[in-house]
């Protein structure tokens, strides 16, 4: 689980999830999807850095030894969940499959292969958020909270954040707290979608 960040309220009727997502374009909310897994990201490499007061011996060996090499193995397969999530959050934001082949140094054909299930998966939970299938539940809680509660999630991303920024001296701040980026660097960002406009009947 993301350090820091707690398991939203991902309870509800539909109507109430409907009702907290509508504001947002889908784009928004799949950038949002995008920040969590660099979060998640972020926490996994920053676990990796430490190392143990026993973790080595004397002998030259190690006190558990596969463990460094799993902490690695987690980093990378989560890093690939954000390379998807970007892919898709660029399909969303109207990307074509050349330039995401382009971006990655494939072919278009290749890229779409690689993320189009995860692309229609993303847009089916957008669309009818309280009917996300079981690829949102392995993919984790924080999908669903984000699809769900976007506007919740994105001001959990605000606190991390500027957590962050303060513990490492970074954002240009002016050393009392200030990170420089705001008190909404991933909330302040989202879009509303545009209300839409009632047709008039012709008489």
């Amino acid at each position: 689980m993301t350090e820091g960040i707690s398991e939203g309220n991902l309870e509800g009727t539909p109507e109430a999830r409907h009702e907290n997502t509508a504001p947002y374009t889908d784009a928004a909310r799949a950038r949002l999807a995008t920040a969590f897994e660099a979060c998640d990201l972020a926490d996994l490499a920053r676990a990796a850095v430490p190392i143990g007061e026993h973790e080595l011996l004397p002998d030259g060996t190690v006190r558990s030894p596969g463990s460094v090499l799993a902490e690695a193995a987690q980093v990378l397969a989560s890093a690939r969940r954000l390379l998807e999530a970007a892919a898709v959050f660029e399909r969303i934001g109207g990307a074509s499959w050349q330039l995401i082949g382009d971006i990655l140094g494939v072919e278009a054909r290749s890229a779409r292969v690689r993320f189009a299930l995860a692309e229609a998966q993303v847009r089916e939970e957008l669309r009818r958020p309280e009917r996300a299938g079981p690829q949102a539940v392995e993919a984790g809680w924080w999908r669903t909270y984000a699809t769900g509660a976007p506007l919740e999630a994105a001001r959990d991303l605000d606190d991390w954040v500027l957590r962050h920024a303060d513990a490492d001296g970074e954002g240009g701040g002016d050393g009392d707290g200030d990170s420089g980026l705001g008190t909404a660097p991933v909330s302040g960002g989202l879009v509303r979608a545009e209300p839409r406009r009632p047709t008039q009947r012709s008489r």
